[in-house]
This record gives C-alpha cells, sequence and structure tokens, in this order.
C-alpha cells in the first residue's frame, strides 16, 4: 500500500507542479512515478489490478501524467499559441492512434484466434491467418501511451533551456512509433482478408472420417481436469473409436498423455456446430453447466462416471437426473443414491466397478527394506463456507504429520487434494505449515518419485495417486473417493472424524469408514494406531475384504472388463 500512495501522490504533486511550473518538484515527482509504476507492473502486480477496479488504472494514470506535461510547459516555458497546440495535440494525436490500434487490434486477433484445439489427430494442411509481430502486440492498443513518459523528462529539459522544441521533438517520435504500430496492425489485417482458420472445417472433416462411438466429455477447467484424466486409460482399453471432447483450453493443455484423439472446443456455438452424429456414449466425469451442449445431442446415451465415489453429498448431485445411466462402482453407490431421494432411479444406476484400480496391488510391501510407509490424503475444503469438518487438514492435519514425523521407522508421504486451498485461507496455510515441517525434518516438499526412505510431498500430477497407494501400509484420509479406492488394495486405513461424531454414527453415515480406524480431532489415536498396524495385530483385515465388495463391486470380476461390456451394450 505504501507503493500506491507514493505513486497517486507523486501524480498529484506532478499536476500541481505543473500548474505553479515547480520544476524540480515535478521532477522528483515524475521519477518516483515512473519507478512506481515499474514496481506495479512486477513486483505489485495485485496491488495494480485492485488500482484498476478501483477506477485509478493505467489509462487514467497516464492522461494524469500527460496532462502534467501539458500543464508545466504552459506554466513554465510560455511557449505562445502554436507551441502550445503542438504541445497539447501530439500527446492526444497518440491517444488517438492507441484507441484505433485498439480496435485493429481486437479484429485481427478474434480472426486469428484458433476456435479448436487438437492432438493425437492429423489435420492436414491448415490455412494460417497472417499475425502482427510480437512486438507490435506488445505494444499496440492502450498500451502505446507508454511511450509518452519520454516526455516528462523531456518537459524538464524543456524548461531547463526555455525552449518547447524537446518536447515536440519528443512527441513527434513517440507519435512515429504509434503510427507504425498502426500501419503494421493494418497490413496485417488487410493480408488476411478472406481468410478463416481451417481448424474447425478440418475437425468436422475428421469427425466424418473417424466416427468416433465413445466421447469423453469434460468441460471444467485445468485445476478440475484430474477428474478427466482418471477415465483415459479405461476408455483407451474399451476397444472402441473413442474422442476426448474438452471445453477449456487451459485443461486441454493440462490433460494427461494420451493415445486417444482430443478435440478442444471453447466456444458454445462451434461445439454445438460439431459433426457429432456418429458418437453413440457420452461419459460425464463431472456435472457442470456447460454439459448441456452435449447433453443436447439426440441418439447419444448419456452416462455419468464421475470422478470417484464416495459418502460426500457431492457424489449424489441432483444434475444427475439428465443424465440416461449413472454407472457407480458397486452396492454402496446404488444405496447412497436411494437413501439421498434426489431422483435419481434405480433402474437408471449401472454399477462397473472402478477400472482405474486394476493397477492397484492387494498384498502388502513389496520391499522388506522400505520403511513402514503412512500416506495422508486428506481431501480439501469444499464449496460450502459452513462446513469446517469437510477436510482435516485444517483442524488435524498438523497433528497428523507431526505425529508421523516423530514415530521412528515411518515414513510419511503427504498428498493432498489439487484443489487444497483454493478456497479457504485456512487450508492454504495449514497446507504450507504441513510441508515446512515436512521440509524442516529432511522431506521433499516437491517429490517426482516415490524412490528412497524421505519423507515426502506429492502436488503434482506424478507420482500419481494409485502409484501411492502401492507404497503405502497404512492410509490416514477424510471421507472421500481416495478411502473407497484404497479399500482395493485391503490394506488398513484410518478416517479423520473432525467433527467428533460418535463411533457407530460416523460408520453409520458414512459406510466407507466402516472397516477404518477413527481418528478424532485431537489425534490421540493415532499412536495406537501405528503400533496395531505395524506388529500386523489388524482386527480389521476381514471387515475390509467384505466392505471392499460393497463398494467396489464383487471379487474375481475384472472391472476393466465390466467397464468395456457396458460401451459394448450402449454401443450396440
Amino acid at each position: 500500500m505504501a507503493t500506491v500512495g507514493a505513486v497517486l501522490l507523486a501524480y498529484g504533486i506532478m499536476v500541481l507542479a505543473g500548474v505553479f511550473g515547480w520544476v524540480v518538484p515535478f521532477a522528483v515527482a515524475g521519477l518516483v512515478a515512473i519507478s512506481g509504476e515499474v514496481a506495479l507492473a512486477t513486483r505489485f502486480a495485485e496491488t495494480g489490478a485492485l488500482l484498476q477496479k478501483a477506477g485509478l488504472g493505467l489509462v487514467w494514470r497516464r492522461l494524469t501524467r500527460d496532462l502534467s506535461v501539458v500543464l508545466l510547459i504552459v506554466s513554465a516555458v510560455r511557449p505562445g499559441l502554436a507551441g502550445t497546440l503542438g504541445v497539447l495535440l501530439l500527446p492526444a494525436a497518440l491517444w488517438t492512434v492507441a484507441v484505433g490500434t485498439t480496435a485493429l487490434t481486437k479484429i485481427v486477433d478474434g480472426r486469428a484466434d484458433t476456435p479448436a484445439f487438437t492432438r493425437n489427430i492429423d489435420l492436414g494442411a491448415l490455412r494460417r491467418v497472417p499475425v502482427p509481430p510480437v512486438w507490435a502486440q506488445r505494444l499496440a492498443g492502450l498500451r502505446l501511451p507508454l511511450l509518452n513518459v519520454l516526455l516528462v523528462p523531456a518537459a524538464v529539459v524543456a524548461t531547463l533551456v526555455d525552449r518547447v522544441s524537446p518536447v515536440v521533438v519528443t512527441g513527434l517520435v513517440t507519435l512515429a512509433a504509434g503510427i507504425v504500430t498502426a500501419a503494421v496492425l493494418a497490413l496485417t489485417w488487410l493480408r488476411g482478408r478472406g481468410k478463416a482458420p481451417g481448424v474447425l472445417p478440418a475437425v468436422h472433416d475428421w469427425l466424418a472420417r473417424e466416427r468416433p462411438e465413445v466421447a469423453l466429455y469434460f468441460a471444467g477447467p485445468a485445476k478440475d481436469v484430474y477428474q478427466a484424466n482418471m477415465w483415459l486409460a479405461p476408455i483407451e482399453a474399451a476397444g472402441h473409436r473413442a474422442v476426448v471432447l474438452l471445453r477449456a483450453e487451459d485443461a486441454f493443455h493440462e490433460l494427461a498423455d494420451t493415445r486417444l484423439p482430443v478435440v478442444c472446443v471453447p466456444a458454445g456455438v462451434d461445439f454445438m456446430n460439431l459433426n457429432l452424429g456418429s458418437i453413440r456414449v457420452a461419459l460425464y466425469a463431472a456435472n457442470v453447466g456447460a454439459n448441456i451442449h452435449m447433453l443436447r445431442e439426440p441418439g447419444v446415451k448419456h452416462v455419468f462416471v464421475g470422478h470417484g465415489d464416495s459418502d460426500k453429498q457431492a457424489s449424489v448431485n441432483p444434475y444427475s437426473k439428465v443424465y440416461d445411466e449413472v454407472w457407480v462402482a458397486g452396492p454402496a453407490g446404488r444405496e447412497r443414491y436411494a437413501r439421498a431421494g434426489v431422483g435419481v432411479l434405480d433402474r437408471d444406476i449401472v454399477e462397473i466397478g472402478r477400472p482405474q484400480l486394476a493397477g492397484v496391488h492387494t498384498f502388502g510391501s513389496e520391499s522388506a527394506d522400505r520403511p513402514f510407509t503412512v500416506l495422508y490424503a486428506p481431501t480439501w475444503e469444499g464449496w460450502l463456507d459452513d462446513d469446517p469438518y469437510h477436510t482435516s487438514v485444517v483442524l488435524m492435519g498438523e497433528r497428523i504429520i507431526t505425529g508421523l514425523l516423530a514415530t521412528g521407522g515411518v515414513r510419511a508421504i503427504y498428498k493432498p487434494h489439487p484443489l487444497t486451498g483454493t478456497r479457504s485461507k485456512k487450508a492454504r496455510a495449514a497446507h504450507e505449515r504441513i510441508v515446512a515441517r515436512i521440509r524442516a525434518a529432511g522431506g521433499d516438499p516437491d517429490a517426482t518419485s516415490l524412490d528412497g526412505t524421505a519423507h515426502l510431498v506429492v502436488t503434482g500430477r506424478l507420482p500419481a495417486l494409485f502409484d501411492c497407494f502401492n507404497t503405502t501400509d497404512l492410509l490416514i484420509s477424510d471421507v472421500s473417493s481416495v478411502v473407497s479406492d484404497f479399500v482395493q488394495s485391503e490394506r488398513p486405513y484410518v478416517v479423520a472424524n473432525p467433527a467428533g461424531l460418535p463411533e457407530d454414527e460416523f460408520r453409520r453415515t458414512f459406510p466407507t469408514a466402516r472397516a477404518a480406524y477413527l481418528l478424532s480431532a485431537d489425534c490421540g489415536e493415532l499412536a495406537k494406531v501405528l503400533t496395531l498396524t505395524r506388529a500386523g495385530d489388524d482386527p480389521m483385515t476381514e471387515a475390509r475384504r467384505e466392505l471392499k465388495e460393497y463398494l467396489l463391486g464383487p471379487a474375481g470380476v475384472n472391472p476393466v472388463d465390466r467397464f468395456r461390456g457396458e460401451i459394448d451394450r450402449l454401443c450396440g
């Protein structure tokens, strides 16, 4: 805030000094203003954005700067009518050019914007729309008046020599630069007339030629793209012609590696004009508003597959009524919808298991010389501000990690939910403290491998959660799909109970915790659970085997085969 105050005060002094012809205060204030602008553009960018919202943005500040220059010349140099007009009109002319290049830039950028992005698709030779050089793109529009900053030292020189020529010459140079920029943009526009990017027509041709039958549709942003990533491998293994349909450019760039063809069409009108007549099955990984652009397609079986079964309220979203079918892992998912009574009919629910879990081992540690490994994988804070118990990170996270780090022979792996801290400052602060504790204990705060014996923080896409499962002897988590998936391993797990619900009520409310050890907010049970599970004396073993069938379906049935069979059924 001190920088903001200094910058605004400097502009005020520049105007005042211009009115009274005070050269030295003008020069000092100009230096402060220019230095402050550099700081706002680099170190304090967020503060600069707040100034913009308050109506004190760059345009206002640059107009104030140019006005102060004109006032100083008029009051200190007294250039006469011709000189005054020159000093006044030259900055105004550059502003006029800036407004014109703003319009030109929008026209050129709008024509050059790619309406679709593709991966693993050969679209052949495409017509390319010419784009202006980088320097012109960076200078055009309302950034052009930045050049008028040169008028500040020119005005100081003009007052010292008592002649207006330094300002006039500088103004002519900046105006010439603006005119050159405008000319480059105009030539780019003329060269591109009659040309349109050929990406969309090429995508249409590819769809007509390849005729995909299955589509994984995802309209969420990059931060949620993990929800789509988990379905890439099962769809690859399904054996049908398939395509991934995305709606956000940032999600397209963050999508995991896949052999599937990927098409991203951000604009709703462009997407709805795609020829999707060959699609027989559309799989939806998340409930978002833009799903309507795919749901409107007739002749398609619309199936909600979600991004993990859990006891959280999000797993029984009433939005699910819009789909033809809702696929769940096992009987637990079916009963969850029945209890919720949100309008999803039992006949529309299909149990398919969890095909993503095919690579999760159902046996113990592979390496005898690896330390006993505990994975702490909490969920995020959720959408509701009034639910302090959605995640254990805030109330329990530090206690859990501190207890693990203090136990000899135990290795801690901390893998938070990708959205942890995106809504709650408390959750973000707790997460940062947990990472700091692991770093202080000699752990790796940004692990990219599970090798070795050090404590780890895993926040990237790799190692994946299921990779962590295969090196884990004990899981500590919240009520989430992480628990349901981990049950595949049949290894012991702990579910956090930060609200302190009675044990019977907690297990009844959250069936995924039926075979779990429970951990209260003070984490007093942690040492006992560690001792019990490390000794191999685990009374929950049989309960986990029974729960596994309830959550994930019958034992001995390959979920990949079940998934493939349901795709076959809908494709006919």
